[in-house]
């Protein structure tokens, strides 16, 4: 099989398409046919270096942790997917490829009204942003403040705040995505100076919950903006967490969380915004292009 992957530590020009052996099903595992593969800060992350917790980083190594396809071999002992399946669903890595295994804990079927540049970015942030807002509590009549909220993790926060009954969300972004905000639900307001003072005239009853995609900047401000701390979340500002007295927020992903998800987008009650695609030999253009920071939306590799 083809793959996008790195032989070096490295900027996104490390990424190159390979040849691998393609992987077999072993037991309770399907093998998918990858058709497309969300791309994340966090692959950039493996990329650059960063190792996470419990996972071996082998050179070369495939990055990508998200993917939607078609199940073409059936592991032993695999009784509830069968060949033909369309499937999306997570794998730590290996994800940039024609193929990859996982378990049938680690996928859900794809319905047919998602598509499939949809169903290869839902996993990776839609189930970041459930974990977050989890975390912190958000829930019905919270005022909750999502930085970064036009970004794909920022726009899922916002998405599932406004569908657990949260009174009011609002958002930064640049003032170019202050309308595609407004679109899903949040108020939206600009970063920089003067966050705090735009926020607590949008809120004058005060924030209850922050979820911060964006930065320090964005961090301190929720500090200054709500009481409980333990009802402040960080995927960005790791390295401000212990300074500032706040929690480390972590999880599992989970098939069951991801069929909530998708049911949700059935009901339209959850939108995916493609921002751009990139087929497979382009996956280094794909990372500079999410190492920018900017703009609405989820970035996909496609590989069919």
């Amino acid at each position: 099989m083809k793959a996008a992957a790195f032989s070096s530590i490295g900027g996104p020009e490390v990424l190159k398409v390979i040849s691998y052996p393609d992987p077999q099903a072993g037991p309770g595992q399907v093998r998918i046919r990858v058709k497309t593969a969300g791309v994340q800060h966090y692959d950039c992350a493996v990329r650059s270096g960063w190792t996470p917790q419990g996972v071996s980083i082998n050179l070369p190594q495939i990055p990508g942790n998200e993917f939607a396809g078609v199940i073409d071999q059936i592991g032993e002992g695999v009784t509830e997917f069968s060949v033909g399946n369309e499937v999306l669903g997570f794998s730590t890595l290996n994800c940039y490829a024609e193929y990859v295994v996982a378990g049938t804990d680690q996928i859900v079927r794809k319905p047919e009204t998602m598509s499939w540049e949809e169903a290869g970015g839902l996993t990776g942030n839609g189930q970041g942003a459930y974990i977050a807002l989890k975390a912190i509590g958000v829930g019905p009549g919270d005022t909750v403040l999502i930085h970064g909220a036009a970004g794909s993790l920022g726009a899922f926060a916002v998405q599932l705040a406004k569908e657990w009954g949260a009174k009011t969300i609002i958002g930064t972004a640049s003032e170019s995505n202050h309308d595609y905000l407004r679109s899903l639900g949040a108020i939206p307001t600009t970063y920089g100076e003067g966050l705090v003072d735009r926020v607590r005239s949008l809120a004058p009853g005060g924030i209850d919950a922050a979820f911060d995609t964006a930065g320090a900047e964005a961090l301190r401000a929720s500090v200054e903006l709500v009481k409980d701390k333990n009802r402040i979340c960080t995927f960005v500002a790791y390295d401000l967490i212990e300074e500032l007295g706040l929690r480390v927020v972590r999880g599992e992903r989970s098939a069951a969380r991801l069929a909530e998800l998708v049911d949700l987008h059935s009901k339209g009650k959850l939108r995916i915004h493609i921002r751009q695609t990139f087929p497979l030999d382009r996956a280094d253009d794909a990372h500079r292009a999410i190492e920018t920071r900017h703009g609405r939306g989820k970035i996909i590799l496609t590989i069919d």
